[in-house]
């Protein structure tokens, strides 16, 4: 396994929390396409911020085999990064609508 392919991982981890969020949630949901895309974007801002902490995908191989825990801890917090990034986006879209109506 490579670092790429455990980025790409983590994406599809961000997707399916967002569309998860998106599903249970009727409120928070920008349809398919909209969480996906927001869950792309939350996943990576929350792997790159707090992957320093020595989860990111460099990390998780340093040792030239997959650290699982490290790997285990990486997929939460995309997860939970693609499930946080609908839910911002969803309250800084009705605030904005707040202002505007």
């Amino acid at each position: 396994m490579t670092a790429t392919l455990i980025s790409l991982i983590s994406i599809l981890i961000g997707i399916i929390g967002a569309n998860c969020i998106g599903f249970i949630f009727k409120k928070y949901s920008f349809g398919s396409v909209g969480n996906t895309i927001a869950g792309v974007f939350g996943s990576i801002l929350f792997i790159k911020s707090f992957g320093r902490l020595g989860f990111d995908p460099v990390s998780i191989l340093l040792l030239g085999d997959v650290n699982l825990s490290l790997f285990v801890l990486n997929a939460t917090v995309s997860f939970f990064g693609g499930s946080l990034a609908v839910i911002l986006i969803s309250k800084l879209k009705n605030k904005m609508n707040q202002k505007n109506g």
